[in-house]
């Protein structure tokens, strides 16, 4: 069998034993030490302005306590973006409070800021007013972040950034996790730099920067003894993952390179094939970090042949491929939630396909992957 090439593995630098090494070391095997106070510098200088980071054990626990600081309580309205990944929208129901999902717009298959506003409308005319806007900035392209924020100013609601997806990306020259009252980051395994798990909060608040830092702590109060007066969490990073955070912060300009060099290929590679079309930058103001390249399979262009033919040609050759996400109001689970929107996403999921993006990627594996999707769509 073929070797196989995965959708996004994780990309080791080579300095995170290092790293982990002066952890064990200094017997700092705990949520405290140098690299989670190290990592936290890294992310507060590289995404710039006045952020502060607290890192955590994982990105939807870092969105679970920027709700909680924002303060969405049960029964609240929370307008949600609804292509994305699930753990955008669990920490909303964790708290009882009530999703409103809204659809994309086509330019980058982010949340549109019509059918924003038009949520916004119905839900004030119900007698509740959301708490707080969640926006995606989806496989690391930016949302029409300007129209978002000038809506929620308009309404005077509170702005969440899921940037789990974008670091490394940025909108008007300023970095994405720096956009929202309060900005989240995800280090998983499959994302553009990992720590295997773990995540991060952002906000230029100091207040939210600090209350994050004693929820995901437990909560304890100042005192000698373990004293409690509120609900917290066992949300901190470790010092050891975060030593791997460290050195991959160290690399994160080649990663963003790399995942962009991986994108221009396929684009060299595939662009002028009919019925194929990429998710793609509107305008210079945009900066994606690319970090999975999606494409949009038309069968009406490509004489019948779809996303999943191509999805299970790339299977047979051991090449991991994976439809784009499914819109949130299609799922189960949320069901029963408002939905505001013209089923866009609905065909970005029908006709979406992410490629092969790891930032160790040569040019042997993407010409062997574009042989296969040319295999599909060129016809003989």
């Amino acid at each position: 069998m073929k070797e196989k090439i995965w959708i996004s593995p994780p990309h080791l630098s080579g300095n995170e034993i290092n790293f982990v090494k002066d952890a064990l070391d200094k017997n700092w095997i705990t949520t405290q030490g140098d690299n989670v106070t190290g990592f936290e510098q890294d992310i507060q200088l590289y995404v710039g302005g006045k952020e502060q980071a607290v890192v955590v054990n994982s990105g939807t626990s870092a969105l679970h306590l920027a709700m909680i600081l924002l303060g969405v309580e049960k029964e609240d309205v929370v307008i949600c973006q609804d292509l994305t990944f699930v753990a955008t929208i669990d920490p909303v129901m964790y708290i009882g409070a009530e999703p409103v999902m809204v659809g994309s717009e086509p330019a980058t298959w982010n949340i549109s800021p019509v059918y924003l506003e038009e949520a916004i409308q119905s839900c004030i005319q119900r007698g509740k007013k959301p708490k707080v806007i969640i926006w995606v900035n989806l496989y690391g392209m930016p949302a029409q972040i300007q129209a978002i924020r000038d809506i929620a100013q308009k309404y005077e609601i509170a702005l969440l950034e899921d940037a789990a997806e974008s670091l490394g990306s940025s909108y008007a020259g300023k970095k994405c996790g720096a956009w929202g009252d309060i900005s989240v980051l995800s280090f998983n395994g499959n994302k553009i730099i990992t720590t295997s798990g773990g995540g991060a909060l952002l906000s230029a608040d100091p207040e939210y920067v600090r209350k994050a830092r004693f929820l995901a702590s437990q909560a304890r109060d100042e005192a000698p003894w373990y004293q409690h007066s509120q609900i917290g969490y066992n949300y901190g990073m470790s010092n050891i993952i975060a030593g791997i955070g460290r050195a991959q912060m160290q690399v994160l300009p080649q990663r963003v390179e790399q995942r962009r060099r991986n994108n221009a290929f396929y684009r060299t590679q595939l662009s002028d094939i009919d019925g194929l079309r990429f998710q793609t930058e509107p305008s210079p103001e945009f900066y994606s970090n690319y970090w999975l390249t999606c494409v949009l399979i038309d069968p009406g262009k490509t004489g019948g042949i779809t996303r999943d033919d191509i999805r299970k040609a790339l299977e047979e050759e051991n090449i991991e491929s994976r439809p784009l996400w499914k819109p949130m109001h299609l799922q189960p689970v949320f069901a029963h939630c408002a939905y505001y929107g013209d089923r866009t996403e609905e065909e970005l999921f029908q006709q979406g396909l992410c490629l092969p993006s790891g930032s160790a990627l040569t040019d042997n594996d993407l010409q062997r992957i574009t042989e296969v999707i040319k295999n599909c769509l060129i016809k003989k």
